[in-house]
């Protein structure tokens, strides 16, 4: 239930961001037993819950989704393969928020953390200041699209894969996607079925034929985990898993679309090229990946010489008031959920030593009825809902 009121700006814990990452790190720490809106709150850029799952292509259906794991406590019942992702992820989130009385603020844009001379941190948003002794920072990547430089003008349309909103607007045209990570074989497995495809990488296409394994799993995180440890700019776990068979790259396949060719040079007005052989085309699209939207942690200096945050497990290596989760490493559904758990763990050993008065005495705390919200700080469409209601909504999607 919402009750409107005065939102506690004065908090012990303010989570960035309410996609799989927040909302994982917000169970935990609720389960920690802060109180939410006194102990802590959740700052979601987003006018609904769903994350970036909201603003993907509507052509992505819940069979060619490149993997997905349930949140903490609350099973995604068995989805329509053909069902839009970006119809019942963002419906199970809302579910999720309302089931767990998770204290979601939105829409509010975080614009920089800075710390104040008394330990605590100012979060600065396009909806007033907050304050906090701690911060999980969940923005993960959807909004910092990575576009690759190449020499060259060209006159015809180009889009990141972020924009990209199916295949109906390519019929009959020549299209080059460039990139291969699963968010290409995606595009190449819808757009071939309308269009002439030309698949272009930087480096020959990684493939993982055998299975998934646990152990293939730790190899994969502990590749990424070496580097931001190091510092260095981060690698997502996808791009180091290498495709595997899935839904996508098996209609890509027989679609004829992965006859990989390297990359062009440049590009020209009418197409792209390879030294003096230019190849017309009437489209680009960059399946390029994203870089992690973190911009608004600058103020506190947690870049290090290498380009990267250097960090100790969720922790930033430099600030252990500041968690990082849905980074790096945890930048899965499966990881993301694990990062949560452990960014609220150490957050709630950190605060309980130096003697937080927002942690309630149990595990659990429990459920918030006089929670208050500022009906000028809150869309929730479905967060006022019960949690069975919520599902219901999604009709034929859910099985």
């Amino acid at each position: 239930m919402t009750v409107y009121g005065a939102i506690n700006r004065d908090v012990d814990v303010v989570v960035v961001g309410a996609g799989q990452a927040g909302l994982s790190a917000a169970y935990h720490l609720r389960r920690r037993g802060f109180a939410p809106y006194d102990g802590f709150a959740v700052l979601d850029a987003d006018p609904a819950p769903g994350g970036a799952w909201s603003h993907r292509s509507p052509s992505l259906r819940m069979a060619t989704v490149h993997g997905f794991h349930d949140l903490p406590d609350f099973e995604l019942p068995a989805p329509d393969p053909a069902a839009s992702a970006r119809d019942v992820v963002p419906g199970y989130f809302a579910a999720y928020e309302a089931r767990h009385g998770l204290p979601v603020v939105r829409p509010v844009r975080v614009r920089a953390v800075r710390s104040l001379d008394d330990g605590r941190l100012r979060v600065e948003t396009d909806r007033g200041d907050w304050t906090a002794r701690a911060l999980i920072n969940a923005t993960g990547t959807w909004t910092r699209p990575f576009l690759p430089h190449y020499p060259g003008h060209f006159a015809g349309r180009q889009l990141h894969y972020a924009d990209y909103r199916g295949p109906r607007t390519f019929t009959g045209r020549r299209v080059v996607v460039v990139g291969g990570g699963a968010s290409a074989v995606q595009v190449l497995s819808e757009v071939a079925e309308v269009a002439e495809t030309v698949w272009v990488t930087r480096t020959p296409p990684v493939y993982h034929d055998g299975p998934f394994t646990p152990e293939y799993g730790r190899a994969v995180v502990a590749k990424v985990e070496e580097r931001v440890r190091q510092g260095l700019p981060v690698r997502s776990v996808v791009s180091v898993t290498g495709l595997g068979p899935s839904v996508a790259y098996k209609r890509a396949e027989e679609l004829g679309a992965l006859d990989r060719r390297p990359m062009f040079d440049r590009l020209t007005e009418h197409g792209v090229a390879w030294g003096h052989r230019e190849l017309p085309v009437d489209a680009i699209i960059w399946a390029t990946g994203f870089r992690p939207e973190i911009a608004h942690l600058a103020p506190l200096g947690l870049r290090g010489p290498g380009g990267g945050i250097r960090m100790d497990g969720t922790r930033a290596a430099v600030d252990r008031r500041i968690h990082l989760v849905g980074y790096g490493p945890s930048a899965s559904t499966i990881g993301a959920n694990r990062a949560g758990r452990t960014a609220a763990n150490e957050i709630a050993r950190l605060l309980e030593v130096c003697g937080s008065a927002n942690i309630a005495g149990s595990r659990l705390a429990a459920d918030d009825a006089s929670g208050t919200v500022d009906p000028a700080f809150t869309r929730w469409p479905s967060s006022s809902m019960s949690s069975s209601a919520t599902l219901s909504r999604l009709g034929t999607m859910v099985r």
